[in-house]
């Protein structure tokens, strides 16, 4: 099927659902821990490869924007080799594929050691309301750098970075956090980051630096005290560490579906409360002991799941920052409480639209009642129905509707899924592998 200039290939899910899933899941490396270090990257002048990268459509944005600027990229079976250009090539720097990921605006924090002066196209990614970037501004400020917003690009300069600085951020945000360790990676001296997010993908990054001979203090918590260095140019090997909003994903799945299901390989840390609210619940599930992941660092647990009957908790579900219920794990207890009896209060602070998009689980048969722009009231359980639905243009709203299809019985449709595709590697055929009866379709529309 071959596009023409006024069509565009779309890839639809087709789903069988009311089928039980079974069998054991393999937790997928992080999506949010690979964009992190494919801009981290840039601050080494060797060779740096990572290992187990998700092959997802963020990281191919990513990796096609890297190329655009010079930087050698070569994929070697799940393996990333990047290899550094002599200058880098902003004014070649592929545009399209930078508005297409939020993640373009970690770039600030590595580039600022190469560069005084550049532009960086204004970033996309998910559509969940207002999402202020001033507070990557303000993070660079006491290191001396500027950001203004132009029509269609950051324009960011420096004339000289400040060493020995503290930076207090304006919010507890995971890419914020990240662009200030990178910032302050390369600044010899000690820049001390307060009210940093400690989530899995900033501690990723700190592993990630700490490999390329960084000295970080703090790692976990809200103060990072960064040792930074003159310069990197090593051959530098690192290997990501699984997912949780993935594991939520098929633990989520097998609540849903009322299955039994194996999910290894999950990191624990990053799930103890979400399990634990999940168990108040009625959740029934086995845990192995903990075991570290190929970083060495991150502690992993095999979980059954088990068939369950839920209850609605009495108290309302909200994220905060870690070790709160991670933001992206919240979607998952909207669909999972459409399954317990009683009603649940999903309280979505973080974002001013993502609740929004939480209705359209009714379009399934679930009650979902708005209550304002970042509350819903979710009443269960639900009787599945099928039915035809376009992805709405959020990651983990988009998922949950997936799973929601996967417990309707009858043939649903869930229309073009690049979005989840940004953040799932091979998700319909990891679903099918247990069980699921989902295949994939290629349409082309204007």
């Amino acid at each position: 099927m071959e596009a023409t200039p006024k069509t565009r290939p779309v890839i639809n899910f087709t789903i069988e659902g009311g089928h039980k899933l079974s069998g054991t899941v393999t937790t997928s490396t992080s999506k949010n821990g690979a964009v992190a270090l494919l801009c981290a990257v840039l601050l080494n002048k060797g060779t740096t490869v990572l290992h187990d990268v998700p092959k997802i459509e963020e990281v191919n944005r990513l990796i096609e924007v890297l190329q655009s600027i010079g930087v050698g990229v070569t994929w070697e079976g799940t393996s990333i080799r990047i290899t550094p250009p002599a200058h880098l090539a902003m004014d070649t720097i592929d545009e399209d594929a930078a508005r297409m990921t939020r993640s373009i605006i970690m770039y600030f924090g590595p580039l600022i050691h190469d560069l005084q002066d550049f532009r960086i196209p204004q970033s996309g990614g998910c559509n969940l309301g207002q999402r202020t970037v001033r507070p990557h501004f303000y993070a660079l400020e006491p290191l001396g750098v500027s950001v203004e917003t132009e029509e269609n690009y950051f324009h960011v300069t420096h004339g000289g970075l400040a060493k020995d600085r503290e930076i207090i951020l304006y919010e507890a945000g995971d890419t914020v956090t990240e662009n200030a360790l990178m910032a302050a990676a390369k600044i010899p001296g000690t820049t001390t980051i307060k009210f940093a997010s400690a989530n899995y993908m900033v501690q990723e990054t700190c592993f990630f630096l700490e490999q390329c001979g960084v000295k970080i203090e703090g790692i976990g918590t809200s103060t990072l005290i960064v040792h930074g260095v003159e310069e990197i140019n090593e051959t530098i090997e690192y290997t990501l560490s699984e997912d949780p909003i993935d594991a939520m994903f098929f633990i989520a799945s097998a609540i849903v579906t009322d299955s039994k299901l194996a999910v290894i390989r999950a990191p624990i840390a990053f799930l103890e409360l979400e399990l634990l609210k999940l168990e108040k619940m009625g959740l029934r599930y086995e845990k192995s002991g903990p075991y570290l992941a190929k970083n060495g660092k991150t502690k992993l647990v095999d979980l059954i799941i088990h068939p369950s009957k839920l209850k609605a908790l009495e108290d309302k579900i909200h994220a905060l920052p870690y070790p709160g219920i991670n933001q992206d794990n919240l979607p998952f207890f909207v669909v999972i409480a459409a399954q317990a009896e009683g009603q649940t209060l999903i309280h979505d602070w973080t974002y001013d639209g993502r609740a929004v998009h939480y209705t359209e689980l009714e379009k399934l048969g679930a009650k979902v009642l708005l209550a304002d722009p970042h509350r819903v009231f979710v009443t269960g359980p639900t009787e599945w129905q099928a039915a035809d639905i376009i992805c709405p243009p959020a990651l983990r709203p988009a998922a949950i509707l997936l799973i929601g299809m996967l417990a309707a019985e009858g043939t649903s449709t869930l229309r073009n899924v690049y979005t989840i595709q940004r953040g799932y590697q091979n998700i319909a055929e990891r679903l099918a592998e247990l069980g699921a009866k989902i295949t994939t379709r290629t349409d082309l529309v204007e």
